[in-house]
């Protein structure tokens, strides 16, 4: 008990939170598999949640949830010498701004506007988790001066089996009893057999349906090279979304420059099923560009 309280201290007085840009920042918070405390900070509208030092890592979540669904990710990068930051989604915590009207090409710029705020002399990696790798492909094309590599986490295939964005809908559908979006998260999301209760919150209906309309607003064309910077296509083994079939098509259409690395005994939510292989698999990856 000693110990932990101890811990928690340490953890308040390090964790002094900063601010940057025009917004003032919040209270810090402790995050679940990281020492090091987490900033809570603000760029212009844009929550930001950041920990560590070192290389420029930016993390982006899949459709409708929150930045914490990287705590556990977050941690393993810092332990391995990566500052990691976390924009908070439009709709998200302290995070403002237009949520309809818009496309891609402005939740980049949000991405962007991040970046340049760190004010690293390095460019940053940015990996994005399935919706957000549609971000993040976007980032590298409008942005790549900001950018080094994009990482693409559980990438859906270019055309994927029907039916399956209907239960990403009713999965972020909150009127819902629990019991039928729980059936929906084990489908699409979770390899069977896996613990898929632990996304049952974590929700956010409204920003789910604003950037679905984001993505349809946006040309497939317009961010689907992920600019021309070398890309990471990390798959999860029993992804519904990418069939065995289509694993090597962005390889194909691109060339050397995108790596395909396939995680086993994992699904469409592939980070919180294996952090460690997926942080293992990226940070690897990422110096074998140093080299």
């Amino acid at each position: 008990m000693k110990k932990s309280l101890l811990c928690l201290a340490l953890a308040a007085l390090l964790g002094a939170c900063t601010s940057v840009g025009p917004t003032s920042a919040t209270a810090p918070a402790a995050t679940a598999g990281a020492m090091t405390p987490v900033q809570r900070s603000m760029v212009g509208s844009i929550e930001v949640l950041s920990q560590g030092k070192g290389s420029l890592v930016v993390m982006l979540p899949s459709r409708g949830r929150g930045a914490e669904d990287f705590d556990e990710l977050a941690g393993l990068f810092v332990k391995q010498g990566y500052r990691v930051v976390r924009p908070q989604p439009r709709g998200i915590g302290k995070s403002s701004g237009a949520m309809h009207g818009i496309t891609l090409h402005d939740l980049a710029n949000d991405v962007a506007a991040v970046i340049r705020a760190e004010g690293s002399k390095q460019p940053a990696l940015v990996v994005g988790h399935a919706f957000g790798n549609w971000v993040a492909r976007m980032t590298g094309v409008d942005h790549p001066e900001l950018v080094r590599g994009v990482v693409i986490v559980a990438a859906a295939a270019k055309k994927y089996p029907a039916g399956l964005s209907e239960h990403v809908d009713r999965s972020a559908e909150l009127s819902l009893p629990d019991a039928e979006r729980l059936k929906s998260i084990q489908r699409v999301f979770f390899k069977p057999g896996h613990d898929a209760s632990v996304w049952l919150h974590g929700w956010y209906p409204e920003v789910s349906e604003s950037q679905r309309m984001a993505g349809r607003a946006t040309r497939q064309s317009d961010w689907w090279s992920g600019g021309s910077k070398p890309l990471l296509d990390l798959q999860a083994e029993q992804d519904l979304f990418k069939p065995v079939e289509t694993r090597g098509e962005i390889r194909d259409e691109f060339g050397p420059r995108v790596t395909v690395k396939v995680i086993p005994n994992a699904g469409h939510a592939l980070v919180p099923e294996q952090p460690q292989a997926v942080a293992d698999a990226i940070i690897s990856w990422d110096r074998s560009l140093e080299k």
